[in-house]
């Protein structure tokens, strides 16, 4: 589900009636969540953001934090955690233990788990049906390593012989979720970049105690064997397949000696990423540093990659699209950690010092950058690094449309498809039928059939005589009763008049996507009109004929204009219509020939607020 990057169509903050409902639907669905695990995942008095995703995808974020929650058709229904929250609340989800840290690497592939690489119990598998939220875990380490829906019954499994899927894998670490955060981290130090394996320190307080409950361990003799290593996982696609087959290829032989003799290189391994955290941890910056660090890395993206026409920019966008990839690969960078502590009270700071200027909607609780002062001292004594910025911590999940403003390839063009009038033409010709044409190739064909009937009057080559097979593809049915046929036609009226017989279609183009519609292109609708008094509003509609994202481009027009968008079902069903808070008809519209190439003369623009 988050194996591949995605766009954030929108994002907002919920109020608080939502986030009471959020949290009664959190405690309905997980029985097992106390109340006091369900404020340290949705804190009471915390701000809580939702942003959707491409396929009706929610995700619940709490502001300043990570991820908590995703909802996978946005209803409701099917809410789950990410691994933070399991990793706050381990036992907040039922979990299947694996039958080795090295079957993590299949499943942290993007691959679903299936039952041979899930470790039975003497008792047999616990009472579950299909459809419910399961974790997943890796013996050794409480720490769950991803999370989704189970695909059959216990009972089902049973009959079945405890083969085939036993979870459908949903999001797991690693993946673009939970790369999405500013600064995402790992619960211990038995978490690497592609496998998980038993946590050192989890394992030594379990011997000191002589007490792990639920763990399970390798020495259980459920270590993943030769014969059965094929079925553990089941890959989603081609390329998947290819690297999981070639890894079961060439270390099916070495599983059970890397889980058994090799435990001890992976402690040691494990001890030396602790001292490498501990490392970190001593070189951490300080208030000044941060501060230092803040100023710097914002007029580096004000020299670099924020330019006059993105403005106005939310300082969220600022901070994530430009501040945050301008910092040194490998530091990191925490507003709360500088003496401004918040992030508007850092770009108010600049503001009064000249820099920039903006603007608090305190209503949202967001500052937004409307102009940079260019002549500041500061501005003009800095010199940009001259390196590519790195966007290290940044995944193009949490990217909004900002980020991608280059336009995608867009191509209009008029198509045309065989007519029972003109069939016989293509036929004689030997030109397959069910094809489109553009306007040339259609003249061609006509002339094609000229030349091989040898039409073309001798007296006068401009002139060419209709047989009755071009005459009846010319006019059968277009002439009115009792009316001649014509017996010639010119040249010059040839090609036209064949075309005319034909269907008329489009082919729009934008990107890797492509769409051929019966008919003309409609054009683009941009109105606008006056409600409740004076205030304007702006009404985009017909976005679809031109491949147009209607959410997309309202997420887009809410961040340009620094105004409110909102996107409306049109009545009958007829397609979507995006709503802009003010009259910027001329702006729109500027915005769609120069962002997404629309010809001038497909854009229609209607004012009713002038008399």
């Amino acid at each position: 589900m988050f194996k591949k990057a995605a766009e954030v169509k929108s994002q907002q903050r919920l109020s608080g009636a939502d986030r009471k409902k959020l949290r009664r639907t959190v405690a309905a669905r997980f029985p097992n969540a106390s109340d006091a695990d369900i404020d340290s995942l949705l804190p009471p008095k915390a701000e809580i953001t939702v942003s959707k995703y491409p396929n009706r995808i929610l995700v619940y974020c709490v502001e300043g934090a990570h991820p908590m929650f995703f909802d996978i058709d946005g209803r409701g229904t099917e809410i789950l955690p990410t691994v933070y929250a399991l990793w706050k609340v381990p036992e907040l989800l039922p979990a299947f233990w694996l039958k080795g840290g090295e079957v993590s690497r299949y499943v942290l592939g993007g691959a679903d788990l299936m039952f041979p690489g899930v470790y039975i119990p003497a008792e047999g598998l616990p009472n579950f049906l299909a459809g419910e939220p399961w974790a997943v875990k890796v013996p050794g380490n409480p720490a769950p390593i991803a999370v989704g829906l189970t695909m059959m019954s216990a009972t089902e499994a049973s009959k079945a012989g405890l083969r085939g899927k036993a979870l459908k894998i949903s999001h797991y670490y690693g993946d673009t979720l939970w790369e999405s955060v500013e600064n995402p981290y790992v619960p211990n130090a038995g978490f690497f970049e592609d496998v998980v394996f038993e946590d050192p320190a989890f394992v030594s307080a379990c011997e000191a105690s002589d007490s792990c409950e639920g763990d399970v361990s390798v020495d259980d003799g459920n270590a993943v064997n030769n014969e059965e290593i094929g079925d553990v996982v089941d890959v989603k696609d081609d390329q998947s397949a290819g690297a999981a087959s070639t890894a079961l290829t060439d270390e099916a032989n070495e599983i059970t000696e890397q889980l058994v003799s090799g435990l001890g290189d992976l402690k040691m391994n494990e001890t030396d990423a602790t001292d490498e955290l501990n490392a970190v941890d001593q070189h951490s910056l300080s208030i000044e540093d941060v501060d230092a660090l803040l100023d710097k890395c914002l007029l580096q993206a004000l020299h670099t990659t924020v330019k006059e026409n993105d403005l106005p920019m939310s300082g969220s966008s600022l901070w994530s699209g430009h501040v945050l990839p301008c910092r040194p690969s490998g530091v990191t960078l925490d507003i709360k950690k500088s003496s401004y502590k918040k992030l508007s009270k850092w770009l108010q700071a600049k503001a009064s010092a000249g820099l920039i200027s903006v603007k608090e909607d305190k209503h949202k609780k967001e500052v937004t950058l409307f102009s940079v002062n260019r002549s500041h001292p500061d501005y003009e004594s800095f010199r940009p690094e001259k390196k590519k910025a790195v966007k290290g911590g940044q995944s193009t999940v949490t990217q909004g449309i900002h980020d991608g403003q280059a336009p995608k390839v867009f191509e209009l063009s008029e198509v045309y498809k065989p007519s029972v009038h003109v069939n016989p033409i293509f036929i004689s010709v030997g030109v397959e039928l069910g094809k489109f044409f553009s306007a040339p190739e259609a003249s061609d064909i006509v002339f094609q059939y000229v030349e091989k009937q040898s039409l073309v009057k001798p007296t006068d080559r401009s002139m060419v005589t209709l047989d009755a097979t071009l005459c009846d593809a010319l006019y059968k049915g277009a002439i009115k009763k009792g009316s001649t046929y014509p017996t010639e036609i010119h040249k010059k009226d040839l090609g036209s008049t064949f075309i005319s017989r034909m269907q008329a279609h489009h082919r729009v183009t934008r990107g890797s996507e492509t769409v051929i519609r019966k008919g003309g292109l409609k054009p683009i609708q941009i109105m606008t009109e006056r409600r409740q008094g004076n205030k304007k509003v702006t009404k985009l509609s017909g976005l679809e004929s031109f491949l147009i994202d209607a959410e997309a481009l309202s997420s887009e027009l809410q961040k340009k204009f620094a105004c409110s968008t909102t996107v409306a079902e049109l009545p009958g069903k007829k397609g979507l219509e995006v709503l802009v808070q003010g009259g910027v008809i001329d702006d729109l519209a500027k915005h769609l020939i120069e962002q997404y190439r629309i010809p001038k003369r497909y854009i229609e623009v209607l004012d009713k607020t002038k008399k």
